[in-house]
């Protein structure tokens, strides 16, 4: 199967499912949200968030392809974007972080560390930009909701995330950009081989003993 990833764009997100499209829930407070579905307007809300942050801050996403065929989807952006996420018991987010807000992987293609990989793009784009110590992200014990587009706390501790400040529902999870500086190159290489992208290895720095214990 031939994977690659694609900046979230107006254009990338026509083609993601119509609950992904509409759905404002770290976008919009909940007076906003409200207001917006009202109106019927959730989708063309949507866009237009997506545009201002493209404008302002830039991609804020990534899009999964398997095949030329969508398998799930990332989002990320620094908190201010993301109002919604005042109604949460551990809010705010550090001002060092960048949110991520969501992600998912679509329903056939689960279970192929598909999710693993759209972590590992975000922290590749993040480590490029270099202007933040750290992502974080609230996450859900138990069931998620329906509508809240959180992800699993077990999910979030495989890929490296760690309690930040806890809550027995909705701890807000934090994953520091320097300790994985150190399997930066290992990280890339693991995306060269799963997006199906053949690069020459770059040899890789010396690296003191103690900063991998």
């Amino acid at each position: 199967m031939a994977r690659r990833t694609a900046r979230l764009t107006v254009d990338t997100l026509a083609d993601l499912p119509s609950s992904v499209r509409s759905c404002l829930y770290w976008e919009l407070d909940p007076v906003q949200r409200a207001r917006v579905a009202r109106a019927g307007a959730e989708e063309s809300e949507k866009e237009a968030w997506l545009s201002s942050v493209l404008l302002e801050w830039g991609s804020c996403g990534r899009v999964l392809y398997v095949d030329d065929q969508p398998a799930g989807f990332v989002l990320y952006a620094p908190p201010g974007y993301f109002p919604g996420s005042a109604s949460i018991p551990t809010a705010p987010v550090s001002e060092d972080a960048v949110q991520l807000a969501t992600a998912e992987v679509f329903e056939g293609y689960a279970g192929g560390g598909l999710g693993r990989v759209l972590m590992q793009v975000m922290v590749k784009d993040l480590l490029k930009r270099g202007d933040f110590r750290a992502v974080e992200c609230f996450g859900v014990w138990g069931t998620p909701p329906a509508d809240g587009c959180m992800l699993p706390v077990e999910f979030l501790q495989r890929v490296g995330f760690k309690t930040h400040r806890p809550h027995p529902r909705h701890p807000r999870m934090r994953l520091d950009l320097k300790s994985v500086l150190t399997w930066r190159e290992e990280m890339e290489a693991a995306l060269s081989r799963l997006l199906g992208v053949v690069r020459p290895r770059r040899a890789a720095a010396p690296v003191a003993r103690d900063s991998l214990e």
